[in-house]
This record gives structure tokens, sequence and C-alpha cells, in this order.
């Protein structure tokens, strides 16, 4: 009886993340929003009620200036940024937990981002390059 409570579960649970994963879009890009408010743009790869894989990675930075008395952010202040030339170096790939997402969605390829992502690719086509360090620090001292 145990045994079929838990088949009868799992295939619920199966059910439920295979029919959310059937509207992901293949052809377009996704917005993922997560709980702490940042927000991902990429391509969905996987998708069930554990994680979803998130490939190709944008995000937005706001560059703010310090300024006493602005109370709102220029809009050309925001820059969609591509992944991988952080600090850390991280790969083009996010599994991010079902529990962090707040929603998803397909994005249209006439959107501001899409576009672009569209550009970002032309004026990359080889893929992103990340700037090597600009100088590097001997820490070793010398007699």
């Amino acid at each position: 009886m145990v045994i079929l409570v838990v088949a009868l579960i799992a295939s619920i649970a199966f059910t439920k993340s295979r029919d959310q994963a059937k509207y992901v879009n293949e052809d377009q890009y996704q917005a993922v929003f997560l709980t702490g408010g940042q927000v991902y743009f990429g391509k969905i790869s996987a998708l069930n009620n554990q994680y979803l894989t998130l490939n190709n990675i944008y995000y937005l930075r706001v560059n703010q200036t310090v300024q006493p008395n602005a109370a709102t952010t220029n809009p050309d202040d925001v820059s969609l940024v591509k992944l991988g030339c952080e600090l850390h170096g991280p790969q083009d790939q996010m599994l991010i937990n079902s529990d962090q997402v707040i929603f998803w969605e397909n994005l249209k390829t006439d959107g501001q981002v899409a576009k672009a992502v569209a550009e970002y690719q032309k004026q990359n086509p080889n893929g992103q390059k990340c700037e090597a360090a600009a100088s590097t620090t001997d820490t070793t001292k010398k007699p």
C-alpha cells in the first residue's frame, strides 16, 4: 500500500513538471524571476519539480552613480550582461532550485531583451571574450 501511494505521488509530480515544461518555447529566450529579485534571461533546457536548467545566460546590471538627490534610476543606466566573465568565472549554465523561482516566461523575439541578445551575438560571433587581468601582483618578498 505504501509503495502504491509513493508511486501515485511521484506520478503526479512528474506529470505536473512535464505539463509546465511543455510551455517552454525552445525557439525563444525565457526570463526567470527569482525570489531574491534577480532576473536571468536564457534558454530553459530542462524543467522539473526540483530545478530548472538555464543556458546562454544574460542578466541586467544597474550602473548607478552616487548622487545625493537621485530618486530614480535612468533607464539608460541599465545594461544587459552576458554571464561568464565575472570574478568567479562561471560556466554558461545554471541549475536553479525550483523553490527560488517565482515565475518564468517566454520572451517575444521583438522585445528589447531578445533584440539586445541578438545584437550582442552579432557583435561577438565567436562568443564572449573575457579581458585578461590588467596586471598581476607579485606577493613574494624579494631581498
